[in-house]
């Protein structure tokens, strides 16, 4: 692994909504960027389902995290999720 590499048991989340368009636009997003290059697994929650999530990203949906951490919010940053990844 190199030096600001994400270990291998990262996982990317992605909190969304349901009939969110945004959100269904940042999920196709991320589904054809995994045929492009591997990516940590993929975990789908519903902002809604957990309070504390629905306070601290309610508005920002669809957001996309490595492990905790939020990559971007409405759509997705290729850029800055490559750059988190360490991947060129």
């Amino acid at each position: 692994m190199s030096a600001g590499a994400l270990p291998d048991h990262s996982r990317l989340t992605l909190l969304l909504r349901p009939d969110c368009s945004l959100c269904e636009q940042m999920l196709g997003d991320l589904r054809s960027l995994q045929a492009q290059l591997p990516l940590p697994p993929l975990r789908i929650i519903d902002v809604d389902s957990d309070p504390l999530l629905q306070r601290r990203y309610g508005l920002k949906v669809p957001v996309l995290l490595i492990d905790d951490t939020p990559i971007c919010s409405y759509r997705l940053d290729t850029a800055e999720l490559r750059r988190m990844l360490n991947r060129p």
